[in-house]
């Protein structure tokens, strides 16, 4: 894994720190005036990374930096809990259900701004205002995160993410309840929160919109749009901290800006979009259907292409029923896309007589009803007339 060396030195020096400021106490009290002297030193931020055009960053990302001020080897490491690897055995088949484990890192500030620096993102510094005490429990949970035993865990995109971690270990270590401005209009759902981070990758967006079932189209509320790491800075900025002794504070102390944003070059996609694609093939199935009625026959071969077409890509959505993503297990894109179409392919080559189209006609329509709730992957309600065109070419052949 990668800086697992590093991590492993910085741990040793985060649990000398820990000890070192319990052993030199000689009592009680000795001990709290010298752990609120030594923290009173320290700086915890929230950074937030904007993104770049890699599809891994598209999201942005967060972090948390440990700055120690005052002391001769003045330490300044960042908590980042985005590291994984993708030579874990079956790496793809495991995130596709749900199953990827990603770990908490520890890296030097400088490189890691010097990361985002190359590829043009900017970091954005968010100084907490949090007591001694407050701060000397982010670095115990921190240190307690790191243990082998608790550095792993399953990631998801949603709901337990580089940014909703950081968060929770924030709002644990508060001596009182952070209280957040309610953002006034703002209820997006999770596909349009994805739409807003993908838009100038509309292939990528594509495959969201066919991954993503029902549940991605509901209203979220402010803790579900934390997944992103720009709505976490929105909204620690504009949070307080109430205290247990009934006193206010705001969350955020300071905001820096350690890297400025930089120039970014975006890469163009396949040149052909979904929908100029699902326009293409339904130019092509009139031009058949037109050729067919003039001849007075039928080409299987295009039935066939159709049928592989949303047969093999049903076997993607189908699957997706079972993986622990969340907003996956009811997709009404199956009503349309669905491994239902490959088991009639023998049949409708050897032209037996099969229910098939009346079946693919009434599924169809379901299909084009589920539009009020849910909203499908561009070119999709095309591919559906495409289908029903079809339907009717067999229904007319017959009579």
């Amino acid at each position: 894994m990668r800086h697992f060396t590093y991590i492993a030195r910085l741990l040793c020096v985060l649990a000398v720190i820990l000890c070192s400021i319990k052993s030199f106490a000689g009592t009680s009290s000795d001990a709290f005036a010298l752990e609120t002297a030594y923290f009173d030193s320290i700086e915890v931020s929230l950074l937030t990374c904007s993104p770049h055009e890699e599809i891994y960053s598209l999201y942005g990302h967060t972090a948390l930096r440990f700055r120690d001020l005052h002391t001769a080897n003045s330490r300044d490491v960042v908590f980042n809990w985005g590291q994984f690897d993708f030579n874990t055995p079956h790496f793809a088949t495991r995130f596709v259900f749900g199953l990827t484990d990603y770990q908490l890192g520890m890296e030097n500030m400088q490189m890691f701004c010097e990361y985002y620096k190359y590829w043009g993102s900017s970091v954005t510094e968010q100084v907490l205002n949090l007591s001694s005490e407050e701060k000397q429990h982010v670095l115990e949970a921190l240190t307690e995160n790191l243990k082998p035993e608790n550095v792993t865990y399953r990631y998801n995109i949603f709901h337990n993410n580089c940014s909703t971690l950081p968060r929770d270990l924030i709002e644990r270590c508060i001596n009182g309840k952070i209280n957040y401005e309610t953002r006034t209009g703002y209820e997006p759902s999770f596909r349009e929160m994805i739409h807003e981070k993908t838009r100038n990758h509309e292939w990528l967006a594509f495959g969201c919109d066919m991954l993503l079932g029902l549940k991605a189209d509901f209203k979220t509320c402010r803790k579900e749009q934390e997944f992103l790491p720009e709505n976490l800075l929105y909204d620690f900025d504009h949070a307080r901290i109430k205290g247990n002794d009934g006193s206010w504070r705001s969350l955020i102390k300071e905001r820096r800006m350690p890297v400025m944003p930089g120039v970014q070059i975006i890469e163009r996609d396949f040149p052909l979009s979904p929908l100029c694609c699902a326009i293409i093939l339904l130019l092509l199935s009139i031009v058949i259907f037109a050729f067919e009625w003039q001849r007075r026959r039928i080409y299987i071969f295009w039935d066939v292409t159709l049928m592989l077409l949303t047969g093999l890509a049903g076997c993607v959505l189908f699957v997706m029923i079972f993986s622990q993503h969340p907003t996956t297990s009811l997709n009404l894109q199956l009503l349309l896309v669905n491994p239902f179409h490959l088991f009639f392919i023998p049949s409708v080559i050897r032209r037996h007589k099969t229910h098939y189209w009346p079946l693919l006609a009434g599924m169809a329509l379901l299909f084009c009803i589920g539009g009020i709730w849910q909203h499908y992957a561009e070119g999709l309600m095309i591919l559906a007339l495409c289908l029903l065109l079809r339907y009717w070419t067999h229904y007319k052949h017959e009579k």
